[in-house]
């Protein structure tokens, strides 16, 4: 996909303050951890076309209104994944402003949980 320079403006800025993980890093942190939330945070039409199997829904555009009432634990962790890493990156940012402590964004989000055979379903 082709990004403006603006938004990767943005993305390249909360990515200073924000962690990565690979889809290795985050299959083991799931595994060590059965509480930690595997979050896609894509548009509707995203998630149903297609998610990863465990994964919850927080979209982009509602993420900041809705997380608090979802997850009020600010010590939960949180994975959070896009289509390609650049969206989770702003969410993760937001979510730690928002006092997260334990929030980090996929690297190559769902293409890459594609690309390392995450089990995976579509629908809502």
């Amino acid at each position: 996909m082709d990004h403006s320079p603006g938004f990767l403006a943005l993305v390249n800025e909360a990515k200073k303050h924000v962690t990565e993980v690979s889809v290795a890093e985050a299959r083991a942190r799931l595994a060590a951890n059965p509480k930690a939330i595997l979050m896609d945070v894509r548009e509707d039409h995203e998630w149903i076309a297609g998610h990863a199997q465990e994964a919850v829904h927080l979209g982009k555009g509602i993420l900041e209104r809705d997380l608090e009432k979802l997850y009020p634990d600010k010590n939960a962790e949180i994975i959070m994944y896009c289509g390609g890493g650049f969206r989770s990156a702003l969410t993760c940012d937001a979510a730690q402003k928002m006092g997260y402590r334990k929030v980090t964004s996929l690297i190559d989000g769902y293409k890459g949980l594609v690309a390392a055979n995450w089990p995976m379903k579509s629908g809502s």
